[in-house]
C-alpha cells in the first residue's frame, strides 16, 4: 500500500492557515499576568476568559493514560464534531465517497448527506463481521474514508483483528475505527497500532464508560500529520471551559471509572442470563459493549409492551440484518431488575 495523506487532503484545506486566537498567540505559563489581549469581560466568574483552544491540560492527562503523545490527540464537541471534521478535511463534496458497514452508527450516513459526499454501504456478513471482499470491490480512487465501528453499534460485537488489518493494508484512504465502547471490551484499543498504520484514525468518547454524555467530549487519535490537518479547520474554542474542567476531574478519577465499568460488565452478564429464560427471546448476540442486542418474536409488540411498563429500550428492527431486534442498554442493578421482572411477566 502506498499511503499519501497530501493526496487525500482537500485542496482548499491544504492552503488554509488556522484562525489564530489570542490564546494561541500567548500561552500562559501560570504566572500572574494582566490579560488585555482577547477583549474579554475582566470580572472573574470562572468562565469570563476564553478556554485553552488546544485543551493542553486535558490532553496531557489523556496522553499519559493512553500511552500516546499529546500531538496525536484532537478533542471535539462530542465525537460527532470529530467525524464531521474528517469529512470537511478530506472529502470533496459531490466528488468523493465514503464506505460504511451497516448495521452501524447512523451518524456516518447523516454526515455524508450534510457534506454532500456519497455513502457506499457494504452490509456486514450474517455473523456481523466486515465483508472484506465486498468492501475492496466497492472502494475506488475517490473513496476517502472507511468507517469501522468496533465494538459495533447496534450489534455489540467487536470485529476480527485480522479483518481490520487486511483493510488497513489494502485501502489507500483513511480507516476510521470508532471505539466508543472500547472500555467495555477485552480487546486492545487500536491506538496501540498508530505507528504501524499511517492511515489509521481512532475515535473515542467520554460519553459511555466515563458517564459524561452531557458534556460532549470526543477524541480523535491519529498521526500528528492527520491531527495537524484537522487543527487547521476546527473552530478555535470548540471545547468550552466547563467541559474541560469536568473532563479533567473525571479522567483523573481512574478508580471510580473502573468500578463503574466493572459494575456494568457484571450487570451485563446478569441480564444475558436472565434473557435466556424469556420465552420470546430467540437470540442473544455476543456483546463487547454496554448494551445487549436481542432478537425477539415481534420487536415492535415487545417494545410497546415494555413502554407500557415504564421501560424504554431501542427498537432496531428497521436496521439491516436486525429484523425483530431490541437493544437493551445495561442500567443500574435496580433498573435491570425492573427489566427482568417486566420480561418475566410478558413471558408468561
Amino acid at each position: 500500500m502506498s499511503f499519501n495523506l497530501d493526496s487525500l487532503t482537500r485542496e482548499n484545506v491544504k492552503g488554509l492557515s488556522p484562525y489564530s486566537s489570542a490564546r494561541d498567540e500567548y500561552v500562559s505559563d501560570g504566572s500572574t499576568m494582566v490579560f488585555l489581549d482577547a477583549n474579554e469581560n475582566p470580572f472573574e466568574n470562572g468562565v469570563n476568559r476564553y478556554p485553552d483552544p488546544q485543551q493542553r491540560g486535558l490532553k496531557a492527562i489523556l496522553a499519559e493514560q493512553k500511552g500516546i503523545k499529546e500531538k496525536n490527540i484532537l478533542l471535539g464537541n462530542g465525537s460527532d464534531e470529530v467525524l464531521d471534521l474528517l469529512f470537511r478535511a478530506f472529502c470533496e463534496p459531490k466528488q468523493d465517497n465514503i464506505v460504511t458497514l451497516p448495521p452501524t452508527y447512523g451518524m456516518y450516513k447523516v454526515l455524508s448527506g450534510i457534506n454532500l459526499v456519497e455513502n457506499r454501504e457494504v452490509l456486514l456478513t450474517n455473523d456481523f463481521q466486515p465483508n472484506v471482499e465486498g468492501i475492496l470491490s466497492t472502494i475506488d480512487s475517490s473513496t476517502k474514508l472507511l468507517f469501522i465501528c468496533s465494538p459495533n453499534n447496534p450489534t455489540g460485537n467487536s470485529f476480527s483483528t485480522s479483518i481490520i488489518e487486511k483493510l488497513l493494508t489494502s485501502f489507500n484512504g483513511l480507516v476510521v475505527i470508532d471505539e466508543a465502547y472500547i472500555d467495555f471490551s477485552s480487546e486492545e484499543s487500536w491506538t496501540s497500532k498508530l505507528v504501524d498504520y499511517p492511515n489509521l484514525i481512532v475515535t473515542q468518547t467520554l460519553s459511555k464508560a466515563y458517564g459524561m454524555a452531557g458534556i460532549r467530549l470526543g477524541l480523535c487519535i491519529a498521526s500528528d500529520e492527520i491531527i495537524a490537518v484537522l487543527n487547521k479547520i476546527k473552530p478555535p474554542y470548540n471545547v468550552n471551559q466547563l467541559t474541560q474542567d469536568k473532563a479533567i476531574e473525571r479522567v483523573l478519577d481512574i478508580k471510580g471509572v473502573k468500578e463503574e465499568v466493572a459494575a456494568i460488565l457484571t450487570e451485563r452478564s446478569n441480564l444475558t442470563e436472565a434473557f435466556k429464560a424469556v420465552s420470546f427471546v430467540e437470540t442473544i448476540y455476543p456483546t463487547d459493549a454496554n448494551f445487549i442486542l436481542a432478537k425477539v418474536d415481534n420487536a415492535t409488540l415487545r417494545y410497546n409492551q415494555l413502554l407500557e411498563k415504564g421501560i424504554v429500550v431501542r427498537n432496531r428492527t428497521t436496521q439491516p440484518l436486525c429484523e425483530n431486534t431490541l437493544r437493551f442498554t445495561v442500567g443500574t442493578s435496580k433498573e435491570n431488575n425492573s427489566v427482568i421482572t417486566a420480561l418475566k411477566e410478558l413471558s408468561k
